[in-house]
């Protein structure tokens, strides 16, 4: 499948891709609301291990011309349905989160209202929401691992 995203089920083996990924300082600042640690390797497969169990939430493995190249899921915050993704820094800009997402949407999770949250200087993220058609419903301030300090936030909402 080339140029083309593909998502699967997430297996084991995707997680030292994803591990790598979130080692990327720059990701880390964009996303913000990350861990504590991001190198800690134990940390992370525990915390993945938790939510690979977890039978509410729906990971997804982004390929992309035959690479792994990142996640999407759904999962429940306050007892609402959210999403999230995360792909590597060199596939920024090239269109495939908005893809990817969209077909996250369309064909995996199509439970509606669905939610997102993305620090609010996060200009890209959140034009990857809005492409998909998620708008604005909420402004806050929450603390953020990755910066050590408390940033603006916004909640998103497909209707």
């Amino acid at each position: 499948m080339k140029n083309k995203i593909f998502l699967r089920d997430m297996i084991d083996d995707d997680l030292d891709i994803l591990f790598q990924n979130q080692l990327d300082p720059e990701a880390n600042y964009m996303a913000a609301f990350t861990s504590k640690d991001p190198t800690n390797r134990e940390a992370f497969n525990a915390h993945w291990k938790k939510i690979m169990a977890d039978s509410t939430v729906i990971n997804k493995t982004i390929i992309f011309n035959g690479e792994v190249i990142g996640s999407v899921a759904s999962y429940y915050e306050d007892g609402r349905p959210e999403v999230t993704y995360w792909l590597g820094r060199e596939y920024w800009g090239k269109g495939l989160a908005t893809m990817a997402l969209r077909e996250f949407l369309a064909n995996v999770n199509t439970t509606r209202p669905m939610y997102a949250r993305v620090a609010k200087d996060n200009i890209a993220s959140r034009r990857v929401l809005e492409k998909c058609g998620f708008q604005v419903i909420e402004e806050g301030k929450w603390f953020a691992n990755a910066r050590n300090q408390e940033i603006d936030e916004l909640l998103l909402e497909l209707k």
